[in-house]
């Protein structure tokens, strides 16, 4: 499979690589999909503390012990449950950040993080404290580099003033191309590389798309938009599958070093490989797939 580096760091990643939120408790099962990930060739697992209260963390760890040094291991803080309650409250504080990471490692069996990333962040936040507590934790080597987790331009072009991440991972994906109108080409001027979650859209962006596609339509577009929209494009794009099309279009950016659609399913996984190590599309391709799906902007997340 191909790869790409990660901003400025010497983070080779795979072209697709494996959101790990959706594997699920089936310890045996989640471990799976993990395994037929590696043998296709993805290296890029991305998990964070807040799945399943730190459990996913603890999957992870467990599938990669064995493989540790062939894997790019990313996981995400700032996200912190409440104790004996079924919610979480935003901390990005130096302390709780430095707290966290020693759980983190515990849980994924590794005395190092390849990628860690801040699960959110606001303009309100304790910033430079926060790039302080990352910083500190690259120079002890507990984290080899660090990025950000967030869909907000703000936010997002503060850290890239401020600190040294290599990466920014938000949503993108056919259905959802704000970034493109304000922030993907400030990310590749500044070599910051943008990891694409969300590529498939729920299912929405698949050869399934009319199972998947929910009663309340995605983001600005209605149920009947979508129906409307996706029939037309598999209509002038019958050749291939609409999972091909959806990776590749946000693979087209210089800015993107891989995308990050999940897996619950050995299949799926399977599919999303595949579809990544086909032929990219091409100008056309991408003109009528935008032609359908334009670009909004991002009127909220500041």
């Amino acid at each position: 499979m191909k790869k790409r580096y990660v901003g400025t760091s010497d983070l080779l990643v795979s072209e697709v690589g494996l959101g790990c939120m959706s594997l699920g408790t089936d310890v045996e099962k989640a471990k799976s999909i993990i395994d037929e990930a590696l043998e296709l060739g993805v290296n890029y697992l991305d998990t964070a503390d807040l799945y399943d209260r730190g459990l996913n963390e603890e999957i992870v760890g467990r599938a990669i012990k064995h493989t540790r040094s062939n894997v790019i291991l990313a996981t995400k803080v700032g996200n912190r449950w409440m104790d004996g309650e079924e919610r979480w409250s935003w901390d990005p504080s130096k302390k709780y950040i430095k707290e966290a990471v020693k759980k983190s490692l515990n849980r994924l069996q590794t005395d190092y993080i390849d990628l860690y990333q801040l699960h959110g962040g606001t303009m309100e936040d304790p910033i430079d404290e926060t790039i302080e507590a990352f910083e500190e934790l690259k120079a002890e080597g507990i984290i080899r580099y660090y990025g950000i987790s967030s869909i907000r331009p703000n936010v997002i072009k503060e850290y890239v003033a401020k600190s040294s991440i290599v990466s920014v991972m938000m949503q993108y994906s056919i259905l959802d191309r704000r970034p493109e109108e304000e922030i993907l080409d400030y990310l590749a001027e500044h070599s910051v590389s943008v990891m694409a979650r969300g590529p498939l859209a729920k299912g929405v962006l698949t050869d399934s798309w009319a199972s998947k596609t929910p009663e309340n339509g995605y983001l600005q577009f209605t149920e009947g938009d979508l129906t409307k929209s996706i029939t037309t494009l598999k209509d002038a794009l019958p050749e291939r599958s609409f999972q091909e099309y959806a990776l590749h279009y946000c693979l087209d950016h210089k800015a993107v070093a891989a995308v990050i659609p999940g897996a619950s399913s050995i299949s799926q996984i399977r599919e999303n490989v595949r579809a990544v190590e086909s032929q990219s599309i091409t100008k056309q391709e991408i003109e009528i797939i935008q032609s359908n799906f334009p670009a909004q902007v991002y009127q909220q997340h500041r």
